[in-house]
């Protein structure tokens, strides 16, 4: 239909292979700091005895969200560990929160810098768009690319797949704070740290722990599709058993991966009241 093709895949390559080329070394570092962190997680873990493990999420799930969450975060973990996926649910979990901690460390900044300037706003909301909108295959391409195979790559990927959440909710959150209270704030001479530390982040923090479990939720949808870049975890036996058809082991490792879901969103659902209350 039209005489000329836009070249737009030969720009996508050109800059992955300048950026491969030009920041080897920042990938290079990036990597080996995931790659710390993912190990510490995984190996601190698993230095426990699974019971004392079980006994402490439990513990952690009865204190943010009560008895009836800690009885069924305590059954489902036994399970994990009765059916031989004990090791994959460390390896996941320690995937997650490694992944969270990057979405906290660079979410939360942003979020409040998009709710502090309207022009910030106006760039980072097409941004964030598309990064929501985009499918989350196409994050696996530039992550084996800059990272290879592995543990890493599933990282960076979970990471970026679950980041929006947080940067839109934490805007949203900062930018419906009363007026008044803003303007109380100014008039007995807050500073600006003073105004967002006491008066907005305290207001907006229903809103912005609802970003974090959005995250922690997407970034456990994304587990398991890093699993086919090598990340490991539950993934891996979800795919193993899609693979050779076998139903049993997908489904196991299926409902670990909701096991862990329905813990992860209890503890953080569960947070902003029991801080409340």
């Amino acid at each position: 239909m039209f005489p000329y093709r836009i070249p737009l895949r030969d720009w996508v390559t050109a800059a992955v292979e300048y950026l491969e080329t030009e920041f080897a070394f920042f990938f290079d570092g990036f990597s080996t700091l995931i790659f710390f962190l993912v190990n510490n997680f995984k190996d601190g873990m698993l230095f426990l005895h699974p019971l004392v493990l079980i006994i402490i999420i439990t513990a952690i799930t009865w204190y943010m969200a009560g008895w009836k969450n800690s009885i069924v975060a305590f059954l489902g973990l036994l399970l994990s560990e009765n059916i031989g996926l004990w090791e994959p649910f460390v390896e996941t979990l320690a995937l997650v929160l490694t992944a969270e901690l990057l979405v906290v460390l660079l979410g939360l900044p942003l979020g409040i810098w998009a709710a502090r300037s309207d022009r910030v706003n106006a760039v980072m909301r097409p941004i964030l768009d598309f990064m929501q909108t985009m499918p989350a295959f196409v994050y696996l391409i530039p992550a084996v690319m800059f990272f290879g195979l592995g543990l890493v790559p599933g990282v960076v990927a979970t990471f970026v797949f679950a980041l929006p959440p947080l940067i839109r909710l934490t805007n949203l959150g900062i930018r419906q704070v009363p007026h008044e209270l803003v303007e109380a704030a100014d008039a007995f001479g807050a500073t600006s740290t003073q105004k967002l530390l006491k008066v907005q982040m305290p207001v907006a923090k229903a809103t912005i722990l609802a970003g974090l479990n959005q995250s922690i939720m997407l970034g456990l949808s994304m587990v398991v599709i890093a699993a086919m870049i090598g990340a490991g975890g539950l993934g891996a036996d979800v795919l193993r058993g899609i693979q050779r058809l076998q139903v049993g082991q997908g489904f196991e490792a299926g409902l670990v991966v909701v096991i862990l879901a329905i813990i992860l969103d209890r503890i953080t659902a569960g947070f902003g009241t029991r801080r409340k209350s």
